[in-house]
């Protein structure tokens, strides 16, 4: 998962001058080669044992969170926010005052760059430092800054000085093309937000924005929010399964793999029953994300959500769904008959099919068939190993290595995070990586990305080094072995490393488009080409290793592995295209023809084929709605382009340097700096259709015949 810091997520309205995108770089030449520390450690030793406690230092100097001198204590957010603030109001003045030149661009993207170095900061540190003092300081830096982004935002003198630039034609054909796209992207940004309309429409278009935001909170909390049930209603025999207090029964979730059907069953519909003040919530979002959409110039609010993506509009991507969806429907019956078979044989009294089913009986399948018992596969998987496996094949494919560098005092916010530095065999130092890998209370609990500081050519020919946080959330090691992963776990590790080398490898001149800066549906292919290798048995046997007898893990392991995960896939592929056209027809064509409900009833019989179970709504715990709205099908195009970059590029050859190279020139190299279409013909050199896109997915789902000869010898 990338986490992106979206002003619109945060309470504030969506920012013309902040990098709300996901992206990259790619300057490469005429950079200088950093030094080369000599306190660097081995990677994978460090992340197999606990870190020493720091050495007791009274008289040592605390450097400040990430090595920001300001934050060595709460009260620090404070002076960096007042001096980013300052900074603004210098750059704003500078660039309305100056003729229009090459030169705007990079007074805007420095103006963007002193306002993310602290709210992207602060945007982490607000959920994922362990001390109250510090999470409070850093959320009143986000508020902070949001309220001189909601101020630069309707600054009609500073979007005329980028206006001027853009209005003349030839001082564009004099730009380069990165800079001229970059000028287009915070134009685009500008005009979204409604500040090229009259005074009174521009004032409409920032209230429908914070109407949008404050809505959008509130929808978000209301996903995960509990429903209740009088005790007296449910089976006696159940209630264990979930928490009792008083006469009631408190369902916090689906419990999808709970291996009592009368289980998954109450908790499908006590959890999804619809709630009205959500409904209405839902409604009214999409009535305000509409009337913006048309506000600011238009059609729909999709069109406004798909512009400069790699799918470009709702059309494409809607026939996109359908044509996979076709694509997909044998597959998918002979699914959902192999899952009503296991159901059959383990409940004949209810052998229905129901959509509370497939996750559960999809597993059992799996496991019955592959005996792929995570148990039988962690002791291969020590955490040190698996860095240490990323580790060769950076080095093999991209010439990169990971050291763990000792952070300082102050530095980290816990002491088990660790600090990697990523260095290049000839260009040296490209930027850092901070490790928040493991369990601890508060922490939240998903696995993602944070961009702390993106890259950027600085004035003084010197590069700003990116800075990336990882977040997982992995066991600590015992007494008795270091932490070890389940297959899920190295998969995740290798998906979130991936963006994590998309921000280290972009050398583009603007933060604006650096590191994971890109269009949604672009941004996850790094991610997702990375699970490609984790899945390869060429490479999973460079770092498998048991940790107490260091024998590999054996190749019919790996290879049960894999082919497990293609069990019932298209069932769930299926499901991920219902949950993307239903996100497609919500921010469709307004006012919607009918309820929310009857939506989602329509679209779960068109494109997933399990009926709706009446008084339900489970469109009301899609909380990707907020998030991905429009663009939730970005996860099924991102793997479809990874899907053809793996098999054109590295099936051969998962450790091939030339198609590293390439890989990294064609791709990484330029985050949102250029269009997506153009790097992934770079990269495949032609220009993928919509076909080849479905094909890739769905060629992702054939068995393979060695591993089913192997298996039944």
């Amino acid at each position: 998962m990338l986490y992106v810091w979206r002003l619109g997520g945060h309470g504030l309205r969506a920012a013309a001058l902040w990098p709300g995108r996901a992206g990259l770089g790619g300057l490469g030449a005429g950079i200088r080669a950093r030094e080369v520390s000599t306190s660097w450690s081995p990677v994978g030793a460090a992340f197999n044992v606990k870190p020493q406690g720091r050495r007791l230092d009274l008289f040592g100097e605390r450097r400040g969170l990430f090595g920001v001198p300001e934050l060595s204590a709460p009260e620090g957010f404070r002076i960096a926010q007042e001096n980013a603030l300052r900074k603004a109001d210098l750059l704003v003045e500078r660039v309305c005052s100056m003729p229009p030149g090459p030169q705007t661009v990079l007074i805007f993207d420095e103006l963007s760059d002193s306002l993310c170095r602290v709210a992207d900061l602060a945007d982490f540190v607000k959920i994922a430092h362990p001390e109250r003092a510090f999470r409070e300081a850093a959320e009143e830096a986000c508020r902070s800054i949001g309220t001189m982004v909601e101020k630069l935002n309707t600054n009609v003198e500073l979007y005329q000085s980028l206006q001027k630039l853009l209005a003349d034609k030839k001082l564009v054909d004099s730009l380069d093309p990165e800079t001229r796209r970059v000028a287009e992207l915070f134009m685009f940004d500008f005009e979204i937000s409604g500040i090229h309309l009259d005074k009174e429409k521009r004032k409409r278009a920032v209230d429908l924005n914070v109407k949008i935001l404050d809505l959008s909170n509130v929808f978000l909390m209301g996903t995960n929010f509990p429903n209740k049930i009088e005790k007296h209603l449910l089976p006696e025999h159940i209630h264990p399964n979930f928490v009792v207090t008083g006469n009631h029964v408190i369902i916090d979730g689906l419990h999808a793999e709970a291996p009592d059907d009368l289980v998954r069953e109450a908790a499908y519909k006590i959890f999804l029953y619809p709630n009205a003040g959500q409904l209405k919530c839902l409604e009214e979002l999409l009535s305000n994300r509409d009337l913006l959409a048309k506000l600011v110039g238009y059609s729909t609010y999709s069109h406004r959500a798909l512009q400069g993506t790699i799918a470009k509009n709702p059309e494409t991507v809607m026939q996109f769904l359908e044509k996979l969806s076709d694509k997909l429907s044998e597959r998918t019956i002979k699914d959902f008959e192999m899952i009503r078979g296991m159901k059959m044989k383990l409940n004949p009294q209810n052998s229905e099919l129901m959509p509370w089913d497939p996750p559960y009986y999809s597993g059992v399948i799996r496991a019955e068939r592959y005996n792929i018992e995570p148990s039988l596969y962690c002791p291969f998987f020590s955490l040190g190993a698996c860095m240490e496996g990323l580790n060769i094949l950076f080095t093999k494919l991209l010439g990169i290595t990971l050291y763990a560098e000792q952070p300082a005092k102050g530095e980290v916010w816990c002491e088990d995070v660790r600090k990697l530095a990523v260095v290049h065999e000839s260009e040296g130092l490209l930027g850092y990586i901070y490790c928040d890998f493991f369990q601890r209370a508060d922490k939240p609990h998903q696995d993602c990305h944070f961009t702390i500081r993106g890259g950027r050519l600085k004035e003084d020919g010197d590069y700003q080094l990116p800075v990336v946080v990882l977040m997982l959330n992995l066991p600590h090691s015992s007494r008795n072995s270091p932490t070890l992963l389940t297959p899920g776990m190295m998969e995740n590790l290798f998906h979130e490393m991936g963006h994590a080398m998309h921000s280290m490898l972009g050398r583009t001149r603007y933060q604006h488009v650096t590191g994971t800066r890109c269009p949604t549906d672009f941004a996850e292919v790094p991610s997702i080409l990375m699970e490609y290798f984790a899945n390869d048995y060429r490479v999973v046997t460079q770092f498998a290793r048991h940790y107490q007898t260091g024998q590999s893990l054996p190749k019919n392991m790996v290879s049960r592995l894999c082919e497990s995960k293609k069990v019932c896939a298209a069932a769930d592929m299926q499901l991920q295209v219902f949950y993307a056209t239903l996100d497609q027809i919500y921010h469709g064509k307004h006012p919607l023809r009918t309820s929310t409900t009857d939506i989602l009833r329509e679209t779960q019989e068109k494109f997933y084929g399990l009926p709706y179970v009446p008084n339900t709504a489970w469109q009301l715990r899609f909380s990707h709605l907020v998030g991905y709205g429009a663009k939730y099908y970005s996860y099924l195009m991102s793997r479809a382009v990874a899907s053809m970059v793996w098999k054109e590029c590295f099936q051969q050859d998962p450790f091939n340097r030339a198609a590293g190279e390439r890989y990294r020139r064609e791709m990484l190299a330029h985050g949102g700096g250029k269009e997506p279409m153009l790097m992934v013909q770079g990269m495949l050199q032609k220009c993928p259709s919509i076909d080849d896109f479905v094909s890739a997915l769905v060629s992702d789902l054939d068995l393979d015949f060695e591993t089913f000869l192997m298996d039944s010898e």
